[in-house]
This record gives C-alpha cells, structure tokens and sequence, in this order.
C-alpha cells in the first residue's frame, strides 16, 4: 500500500518529504502564533496540510495558504461589530474540530489521488477548498456588512449571524474568496485554465449547502455547526469530481 501511496504522491522521495515536513511544521507554528488556530487546531492542521503536501504537492499548500489568509482576515474584519451581536469568533482561533470540518475532506481526497493518480480528485480537493473560502468568507462579511440577512429556505429577514442565513454582500465576497482559491491553483499548473469554474461553481454550491444545512438540521439542534460545514466541503469535493469527469 505504501508503494502504491507514492506512486502518484508528491513526496516520491527523501527529500520531498523533509520538505513536506519542515513546510507542514512552519505552517502550523506560524497559524498558532497569529491566533488563527488554538493547540489542537495547530495539530489537526498541521496533519491535513501534510496530507496536502504529500498528495497533491506545494500548489496545494499554497491554495492552503491562500484560504488560511482569507479566513484570517475575513475573521478580524468588522470584530468589534461581531462581538457586539455575539457573533465573533475565539480569540484564541479555531480548534481541531473547526479545522477539520474545513479541511477533513481536501485532505482526504489529496490522499485519495496519491492513490489512485486519478486528476479529478484534484479538482475535488480545490473545490472543497474553495467551499471552504466561499462560506467562512462570506459569513465573516456578511455578518458586518448589513444587520440583517435573509434565510435561504424562507426569504425572510433574520438577523446576521442566524444559522442558514446569507446577505447579498456576504455571498459576492466569499465569491471573490474562491475564485481566489482556485486561481491561484490554476496559476501553479495544477488545474487548467478551462476547468477553472468548476472548483469555483462546486464552492458556491457548497456554500449554499452549508446554508440549507444550517436553516433547517442546526436550526433544529440536528447538527452542529461543524458537521454542517463538514458536509458542505463534501458536497462541493463530490460536485468537483462530476464536473471535472
């Protein structure tokens, strides 16, 4: 199995995977330092970044690296605000579980092609990436942009912040936020240019999932926010993989 692993993985030899492992390392001190993640996010994301690494390669990280940025800022953005309607995020960042639920899936389908050296799997992992990016960002934003949001089952105003909630501003940002994603994928060579919509649009998709999710099962007390994203990058890596096929 570990033959077949490197195979098709990035980290075919010593020194790839030295530089897989200091990369990973950097990554994850560098995350706890900024406070975007606590301890056991710095773990959990240090462990799916290797998976990233190791899989796809250093475009990967680097699509990581731009959704890490996004997130960060997107997060501090308008914090006062959020604060004041309760809405902010720890000011320590993000746990395991948090992480996870965003980069579970990307991590597993950059191994999944290390396997099996089937390219569509990349565009999976891009496209849960950029789900990733499209509903942190857009929920970020949107929640300092306008006081109130519309419920994607209803229309109805709700205020910002409410679960299954979306604001206009909020969805064009976390727009802008994957196609950024899947951009910068792209400029390193590791999706064609003329499947470049495909992460974009999978992302969206998947945003609107997350929200779906939330204004009905988390609305409910069904499910945790964290499974609702969990299977909002899924629904944006499966939607990737038929695109891309």
């Amino acid at each position: 199995m570990l033959k077949l692993y490197l195979a098709y993985s990035w980290t075919s030899s010593p020194g790839r995977i030295a530089i897989a492992v200091a990369v990973t390392i950097s990554f994850a001190l560098l995350a706890r330092a900024l406070r975007g993640v606590t301890r056991s996010g710095m773990l959990a994301g240090g462990a799916t970044c290797l998976l990233l690494l190791a899989g796809v390669g250093p475009v990967a990280f680097a699509a990581l690296a731009a959704l890490f940025l996004l997130t960060w800022v997107s997060t501090r953005f308008g914090y006062r605000r959020k604060e004041d309607i309760g809405v902010a995020e720890r000011g320590d960042g993000r746990n395991a579980r948090q992480v996870l639920a965003n980069l579970a899936i990307p991590a597993l389908a950059s191994a999944a092609f290390a396997v099996t050296g089937t390219r569509a799997w990349i565009v999976a992992v891009i496209a849960a990436l950029a789900e990733a990016a499209t509903d942190t960002v857009a929920s970020e934003i949107g929640q300092t942009s306008s006081p109130t949001a519309f419920l994607i089952t209803t229309g109805r105003r709700v205020r910002a912040g409410t679960d299954g909630a979306i604001t206009i501003s909020g969805t064009l940002a976390g727009m802008i936020a994957g196609a950024v994603v899947t951009a910068v994928a792209a400029f390193g060579g590791l999706i064609p240019t003329s499947q470049l919509w495909i992460p974009c649009t999978a992302g969206l998709a998947g945003m609107l999932f997350d929200s779906l999710l939330g204004a009905t099962l988390q609305r409910k007390g069904w499910m945790s926010n964290e499974a609702v994203n969990f299977f909002g990058t899924i629904a944006a890596a499966v939607l990737g993989l038929v695109l891309s096929r």
